[in-house]
């Protein structure tokens, strides 16, 4: 129970960092007046620093995954995981989280190993 309790500060603070961080970026660089006939567009690019953090953040509030174990990388969208986890199953979940992260093109996990017992 504790160790889950770890997993959701971590996961809350990660999430607060990366809210801290947009708010950041919007102060310095506030968006243009919309034009007359503009459409909002709600699917604005994803950087890699976002992905890296949600990834990461998921991870962390997954059960079954060590995420404080997993490594993660992010270039052009190709999330790369690295590090040891317990068991195929945990591996398998880490690579289905972080599929399933928008901006993700593709993930790389052959830098995620089975950590030996």
């Amino acid at each position: 129970m504790k160790h889950l309790h770890s997993r959701s500060l971590l996961a809350a603070a990660l999430s607060t960092a990366l809210l801290f961080s947009a708010s950041h970026v919007m102060a310095a660089n506030p968006p243009n007046e919309p034009e007359e006939n503009a459409q909002n567009d709600s699917s604005q690019p994803v950087t890699d620093t976002w992905i890296t953090t949600k990834v990461k953040a998921d991870l962390l509030a997954t059960e079954n995954v060590s995420g404080l174990d997993i490594k993660v990388e992010t270039v052009d969208g190709v999330v790369t995981l690295s590090g040891a986890v317990a068991s195929k199953a945990q591996k398998d979940k880490a690579i289905a989280v972080a599929k399933q992260i928008k901006g993700v093109k593709s993930v790389e996990a052959s830098g995620l190993t089975l950590a030996s017992r």
